[in-house]
């Protein structure tokens, strides 16, 4: 698929670039950010799908995360999508700022008038997947992804819902039962309608009690986030893994919060946890 080129930076010996393409699934053209490491110059290398949180957009972990330098060392790509489709025409898209425009959280909506434009799930696990073997030198049996609050969610549910499709899973304060707290209520109850039981299909802690399995996982939580409480539920997500036997280390931490300091500062223990699986 045709890519155009919005900007590519030298950086670390390799290039962080960002990109637009005209999206069959969204309808609509999509950004997205791709980090090439220097090895790509040999060959294919392994390739890490970052899903970002509520109101960002593909450049905020490249911005921000400072993964470059420790992605370019283990030789690996880093895909930032943007979080949802842009300038939709969709009335009370861009309302607030945990639904809609910047809030597609990672799922296709059935229900009007987002069903139309709000595709994200296919998007991500097909369409720009395959843009991105297709245009950038990404080996197809070595993919990762990973997260952040709303894109902590995303990682979760659908490395769950697209069983081997990914052989690397971490996330980063994850959404992780949104059945039960009110982002994830509000944007269910928006994309989905009113039936619970389509809910489960997008919820981390429902999926792995209905058998749902994923690669070993590596979860960090700022026990200073303001959003621990009443949004991200990791314990419910941590009772599901040990009730099914499925492999999680839930490490959490004094004094971080929700920001992207927080995923600073823990960002290279998590590509290293890819990168031992992947390279």
């Amino acid at each position: 698929m045709a890519l155009e080129t919005l900007s590519e930076h030298l950086c670390f010996g390799g290039v962080q670039g960002f990109y637009r393409h005209a999206s069959t699934e969204i309808g609509l053209p999509m950004k997205f950010g791709v980090f090439v490491p220097p090895q790509a110059a040999q060959g294919p290398v392994p390739v890490l799908f970052f899903l970002a949180g509520l109101t960002c957009t593909e450049e905020t972990f490249a911005i921000k995360a400072g993964a470059q330098r420790v992605a370019a060392e283990l030789g690996l790509m880093i895909v930032t999508p943007d979080t949802s489709p842009r300038d939709t025409s969709v009335e009370g898209a861009s309302a607030a700022w945990d639904f809609g425009h910047g809030a597609g959280f990672y799922l296709d909506a059935t229900e009007a008038p987002w069903a139309k434009h709000f595709r994200m799930e296919s998007w991500i696990t097909l369409e720009l997947r395959e843009t991105v073997l297709s245009n950038f030198a990404a080996n197809a049996q070595r993919v990762g992804i990973f997260g952040h609050s709303m894109g902590g969610h995303g990682a979760l549910t659908l490395a769950l819902r697209h069983p081997g499709l990914y052989q690397s899973v971490s996330a980063f304060a994850p959404i992780a039962a949104p059945m039960q707290c009110p982002w994830g209520e509000k944007a269910f109850t928006g994309y989905l309608g009113a039936d619970r039981a389509a809910w489960a299909a997008h919820d981390a802690t429902e999926l792995v009690k209905s058998g749902g399995t994923l690669p070993p996982l590596l979860i960090d939580q700022g026990l200073a986030d303001n959003f621990l409480a009443a949004q991200l539920h990791p314990h419910l997500f941590e009772a599901a893994c040990e009730q099914a036997n499925q492999p999680l280390s839930l490490r959490r931490h004094t004094g971080y919060d929700h920001g992207y300091y927080f995923i600073a500062s823990l960002i290279e223990d998590h590509l290293r946890h890819h990168a031992q699986r992947l390279v």
